[in-house]
């Protein structure tokens, strides 16, 4: 019996310690990200990507300043966190990324295959301009609250496929989204694990997107977080912007509704 009361103190003990070892661990990654927060290179992104914007480019040598993100034309001010949404004039539901990639075929006069070859930076390489632009519009949004709409069908039909591909589970692994955004205390190795089932930590994750990202010294957009878990769970690679990709991104954004927006922010 002395025994059993021994191990019993024993598992008590260990149990203790490792709370505190990971009390110890995300205080310490989040003084990491206090201190990091102070210089944010996503600064960088956002006055190239105004510039962007606003310069004129393409074959049609116009600017975006007429793209219109459903705020008006030229509106990026409150944009990002209205989106996606459904647009009248093609008749779907877009994120920024599709939206842009849009734009800048219509207005500008590229085509889909000069404006979606490169969308995500390859470190050593320039600097993706969908990356830049996507970085100054979501920063127009800084400090506003999300608010996605469903108020149109298709907005309805989107998050409901979007809900639908969180719960999915398939690949070699039978991974799915939920398979690490279901649970509170989460993590894999230094990386906390947000539980989307959750909304306070919805709020929180998904208003910290598009990210500077310390590891790869690049900003990465949601376009890129997804394609990065799909990759991840060894699903097939994803297409960008893929209707998809935007269905979840539908879902993730609604899921984060009424949150404060607070990026572009820094992550390891």
């Amino acid at each position: 019996m002395i025994e059993f009361v021994r191990l019993g103190l024993v598992i008590c003990i260990l149990g203790v310690s490792q709370v505190h070892a990971d009390d110890e661990t995300i205080s310490g990654v989040q003084e990491y990200r206090e201190l990091l927060s102070d210089s944010n290179p996503a600064e960088l992104w956002i006055l190239s990507g105004e510039e962007l914007w606003f310069s004129p480019a393409g074959p049609n040598e116009v600017s975006l300043d007429e793209c219109d993100l459903g705020k008006g034309p030229g509106v990026t001010l409150g944009a990002y966190v209205e989106l996606p949404r459904y647009f009248h004039d093609v008749e779907k539901v877009m994120d920024l990324e599709q939206r842009l990639i849009y734009c800048r075929m219509v207005i500008q006069g590229l085509s889909r295959d000069e404006v979606t070859s490169y969308p995500f930076t390859k470190r050593g390489e320039e600097t993706s301009a969908i990356e830049m632009l996507v970085t100054f519009i979501a920063s127009e949004s800084k400090g506003m609250r999300m608010n996605i709409p469903l108020d149109h069908v298709e907005e309805q039909n989107m998050f409901d496929l979007g809900k639908q591909l969180f719960y999915f589970r398939a690949g070699s692994h039978d991974f799915g989204c939920i398979t690490c955004h279901s649970g509170d205390n989460k993590r894999i190795r230094l990386q906390e694990l947000p539980n989307f089932r959750n909304q306070d930590q919805a709020r929180k994750t998904y208003g910290s997107w598009p990210a500077y990202r310390v590891s790869a010294g690049e900003v990465r957009t949601m376009q890129h977080r997804l394609y990065d878990c799909f990759r991840q769970q060894r699903f097939p690679e994803a297409l960008y912007g893929d209707d998809l990709i935007t269905a979840l991104i539908m879902f993730l954004a609604k899921s984060a509704d009424g949150g404060l927006y607070d990026a572009p922010a820094m992550k390891r």
